[in-house]
């Protein structure tokens, strides 16, 4: 691909531009605390994984679910006006868990959580083409990878932190920190008016409020559909990683692989940002999830801990330009008004995608071993493949 040098220097010298994205970036460390803050401090109180699974499950499931419905408030009255309520929720919600003295109210107190924690990172990409729309659209890639870099680096940082308080019997703690990143955060990010975008009330008129301000478009829902694949995959390797070290007698090589990983798609998000890339997304898109589809055929065949470490860093370098370019695509597709409703239905998607994933690839793990659970990461770029050929050929 032919490429223009770029770089993130330039977009984090525009004005407001690094004090939003670092306030979202703090936040987003605490959110990807909070799920797994909760399994810890829930079991801790009441002995049960069951009971823990359930708040987890309640708070990811009212998150993925409510979210994007906030995100629309946000879209409609502004994220200086939507993000104070939306903390203030969020924060009482874990004072409640932090309290509570039943499973019960546990439960419903994790739920309420999930249902107004912001999504942080939908609202920094939000602000990132409301600087950019005008004039450098072109540096959008390169914001989306900033993004995808923090993501993963909250994701990589923030469940360390938690397994290590909740190890040292702190589980308290470590939702309490996940809490005030977020507060701390999204509060930050609240006061900062300058990079918002405008708040779509009052300046839609009546005749496009019904067709501008609606996902339910065939280009859209075709990107619902990619978010959706993608997550099979997040869901698929998350199973199956442990899965494999366990059935080969090495449960310690889950980490390491694990966060190999990471680094690589740590890496790969951070050079593929670096350019400015000339390459149409749609058919960038369709070269990455090649990729992914290609090499995760490996996956399956890895005899070994050392193998499949190797054969997961090669195959995770497609993930970062893959969300990149997805998010790249939903702004091209969606209309300004209902931009940060689109962002947040990406996350939702993908997060079923991975749970859906996550439960079939334990039950195949479960009954015919790692090797064939792994079989369902090919088969989720395949899907991606074809859905992304598809895309293309819509653009054409």
């Amino acid at each position: 691909m032919s490429s223009d040098a770029s770089g993130y220097r330039p977009l984090l010298r525009i004005p407001g531009a690094a004090a939003f994205f670092l306030a979202a970036a703090v936040g987003r460390v605490g959110i990807a605390m909070t799920g797994l803050g909760l399994v810890w401090l829930v079991r801790a109180r009441t002995g049960s994984y069951g009971t823990a699974g359930l708040a987890a499950a309640g708070f990811a499931l009212a998150e993925a679910l409510i979210g994007p419905c906030l995100a629309r408030l946000v879209d409609r009255f502004g994220q200086t006006r939507v993000l104070p309520f939306s903390l203030l929720a969020h924060g009482a919600a874990i004072v409640g868990v932090l309290a509570a003295t039943s499973s019960t109210v546990m439960i419903a107190a994790a739920i309420c959580a999930g249902a107004a924690v912001p999504q942080l990172g939908a609202l920094s990409a939000a602000r990132w083409v409301h600087l950019l729309r005008e004039e450098r659209t072109g540096e959008l890639p390169t914001a989306f990878s900033l993004e995808s870099l923090a993501n993963a680096a909250a994701f990589l940082l923030g469940p360390v932190l938690v397994t290590a308080l909740g190890a040292a019997d702190d589980a308290a703690l470590a939702s309490a920190i996940a809490a005030a990143l977020i507060l701390g955060g999204g509060g930050t990010l609240a006061t900062q008016r300058r990079t918002a975008p405008r708040p779509t009330r009052g300046h839609t008129t009546e005749s496009t409020e019904s067709t501008e301000r609606t996902l339910l478009r065939p280009d859209f829902l075709l990107l619902a559909m990619l978010n959706l694949a993608i997550g099979l995959y997040f869901g698929t390797m998350g199973v199956s990683v442990s899965a494999f070290a366990i059935g080969h007698g090495v449960p310690e090589a889950a980490a390491p692989i694990t966060a190999a990983a990471s680094l690589s798609g740590l890496l790969s998000g951070w050079l593929y940002g670096l350019r400015r890339h000339r390459t149409p997304a749609h058919l960038q898109l369709v070269i990455a999830t090649g990729y992914l589809a290609g090499t995760g055929l490996l996956l399956p065949l890895a005899p070994s801990a050392i193998w499949l470490g190797a054969a997961v860093v090669v195959t995770e370098a497609a993930v970062p330009p893959t969300l990149v370019l997805l998010n790249v695509l939903t702004e091209k597709s969606v209309h300004p008004t209902v931009l940060t409703e689109a962002f947040t239905w990406n996350n939702s998607t993908s997060a079923a995608g991975s749970a859906l994933a996550a439960s079939l690839a334990g039950r195949t793990a479960d009954s015919l071993g790692a090797s064939a659970a792994f079989a369902l990461a090919p088969t989720a770029g395949l899907v991606l493949l074809v859905l992304s050929v598809t895309a293309r050929r819509r653009c054409a």
